[in-house]
């Protein structure tokens, strides 16, 4: 006899979307969320770190957001390595697009972390809005866990519609 046991992340996943099932809160989800981790990534690449003399020219692609994606990647990969693959991808983008703010702030335009702050409160508004469309509480404050759950949530739809198995 076949049980059908569900794996961890797929409850998770159950958990994360009993609180979002209203069309307009998820469609909210897929913009902001995205924009906050590219916002917090941003904001903690910005924390001044020692400087690594044996880096040479790489010095600045190491830096306090360097842990922040080691600690996340690791927690991804024991849920799922397949999610924890997409998830350095699209931290790989995030990252290079942060290095472009960085060249466009050396060029006299905003700070990144300003620039960074001002996505990271909007898109937490926008977050805030959909849950009260949604007219649930955000799963995080249940268990803060599911701030790192609500990104993979999202690739794990993209996951299943390129028929890719996590």
């Amino acid at each position: 006899m076949k049980t059908n046991t569900k794996s961890h992340i797929d409850v998770l996943f159950d958990k994360y979307a009993d609180n979002h099932q209203h069309p307009s809160n998820e469609l909210i989800h897929w913009v902001c969320v995205p924009l906050i981790v590219f916002s917090l990534l941003g904001l903690v690449w910005c924390i001044p770190f020692p400087y690594l003399e044996f880096m040479g020219r790489y010095n600045g692609y190491v830096n306090w957001a360097s842990f922040l994606i080691a600690f996340s990647i690791y927690y991804y990969y024991k849920l799922s390595p397949v999610m924890s693959y997409f998830m350095l991808l699209a931290v790989f983008v995030m990252s290079m697009l942060i290095v472009q703010l960085e060249k466009v702030e050396a060029n006299g335009g905003p700070a990144v972390w300003l620039v960074c702050a001002v996505i990271f409160v909007l898109a937490w508004i926008g977050q805030f809005i959909g849950h009260k469309i949604e007219g649930k509480k955000p799963s995080f404050l249940e268990d803060v866990k599911f701030l790192l759950i609500g990104p993979i949530w999202l690739l794990h739809f993209i996951c299943k519609k390129i028929g890719i198995r996590y």
